[in-house]
């Protein structure tokens, strides 16, 4: 059950519980927009000191009101305290936040993944200036809206210098976003929240957090004690401008660290010329789907499935451009997602490959390249590197083995059925 109208607003039903407050979707009557209406919860068996955080942080939202504009932060509209009533009334937004692209099976491209870090970091900025520093940056705190745009939200525990409130100290947001200083609880600072966002930057990338742990406590001994785990061990395909940018932001050393969001925007923004050959790439769940359509991985497990788009880097090719050639050293297994290329060896034409097939297997073997493949369309294909193979799971590596087998023995029965012609000879033909 739920109220039907908040002050002057008419509910239209409940969209999010937590402990301290509920979130309901309602109608402004003047505008006939819709808002969203963040209700604090009147609970007096909670502990007062606990109630007494939980009203702080309610409070300190609430003084935001009005004072923060811009495109990449959350509006909020309206602020109101009558007795035992408070709420907040704020933009709805209605897509999600991007906790729902932290899974290796819906990641976003990563170009779309830099944009928004970058728009993310030109917003904190923005509040930065206007003295907030908000102090829990999280993919749940960063909502979406329909047309993909990023609204950073949640300034409950928002440091804010000119305000007139006593503020909320000590041990504040999500530990395993929190960089080592904060953990520390020194004095929050503009290094503590892009340390954060490096977090979120690494978990929207690999879809993983950067340590794993299954506690708190332990999450925060790692925190302050190891070095995260490489982002290119998790995900080969992520290109090293943004490695380094990740790296960067998430550094223990405050002066390694990037000292401000102009520094970390500068390096997102200047990188984009580099990652123009991204900008057709696509999503995991669209690659899940590329690669369930094509006969190479007819007979692998979803599951399989998942770690190949996973280990696999995703290249795409223009017309007459050589992917592989003859001679080279053999460190990694290509299979072609679209598009068409030929074999040839010396200046004889082997064969043609297409959608599905599979090339550089072999030369996984013995080392060397043995033909040379060159693109006769525009041709999109994937390639997995031998390191990234053999971290796979023994289920998915069989399932490898099985289709090596059967694409040689359809190639030795194509090689008997069929003569080897000089490429000239065909093109004659």
């Amino acid at each position: 059950m739920h109220p039907d109208k908040i002050g002057k607003y008419s509910v239209i039903g409940e969209i999010g519980r937590g402990s301290s407050a509920s979130v309901y979707l309602a109608t402004d009557p003047f505008n006939g927009r819709k808002v969203a209406i963040k209700v604090a919860h009147t609970d007096f068996g909670r502990d007062p000191i606990e109630a007494q955080r939980f009203e702080k942080l309610f409070l300190n939202e609430a003084s935001l009101a009005g004072k923060l504009h811009h495109p990449n932060i959350i509006n909020v509209f309206d602020a109101v305290v009558e007795g035992d009533v408070r709420y907040i009334v704020m933009e709805y937004v209605p897509a999600g936040s991007l906790k729902q692209y932290c899974s290796v099976n819906s990641l976003l491209p990563m170009r779309q993944v830099a944009m928004m870090i970058f728009k993310c970091a030109r917003a904190l900025d923005y509040a930065y200036e206007n003295g907030v520093i908000h102090r829990d940056i999280k993919p749940a705190n960063i909502l979406l809206t329909e047309t993909g745009e990023i609204k950073i939200s949640d300034f409950g525990t928002a440091k804010i210098s000119h305000s007139t409130m006593t503020q909320l100290d000590g041990f504040l947001g999500s530990p395993a976003y929190m960089s080592p200083e904060m953990i520390n609880e020194h004095p929050a600072s503009v290094q503590g929240d892009i340390y954060s966002l490096g977090v979120v930057m690494y978990e929207l990338l690999a879809g993983r957090l950067p340590y794993q742990a299954d506690n708190s406590v332990q999450m925060i001994n790692k925190i302050l004690n190891e070095d995260p785990t490489p982002i290119e061990k998790v995900r080969p395909d992520v290109p090293p401008l943004l490695t380094r940018i990740v790296k960067r932001a998430m550094a223990k050393s405050l002066a390694e660290r990037y000292g401000s969001w102009f520094e970390m925007a500068r390096d997102l923004i200047e990188g984009f010329p580099q990652l123009e050959e991204l900008a057709n790439e696509i999503s995991a769940s669209e690659k899940f789907s590329k690669l369930r359509a094509i006969k190479f991985f007819s007979d692998f497990k979803d599951q399989e499935l998942k770690e190949v788009v996973r280990a696999a880097q995703w290249l795409r090719r223009n017309r007459n451009e050589h992917l592989v050639r003859e001679g080279d050293l053999g460190q990694a297994l290509y299979i072609i997602i679209s598009g068409e290329v030929k074999v040839t060896r010396g200046n004889r034409f082997i064969g043609a490959l297409s959608s599905g097939d599979c090339f550089g297997e072999m030369a996984l073997i013995h080392g060397k390249r043995t033909a040379t493949i060159t693109s006769v369309s525009v041709v999109e294909f994937i390639r997995i590197d031998a390191a990234s193979l053999e971290q796979l799971s023994e289920g998915c590596q069989l399932s490898f083995n099985k289709q090596f087998l059967f694409t040689l023995i359809e190639r030795l029965s194509a090689t008997n059925r069929k003569p080897i012609l000089p490429e000239t000879e065909r093109t004659a033909a």
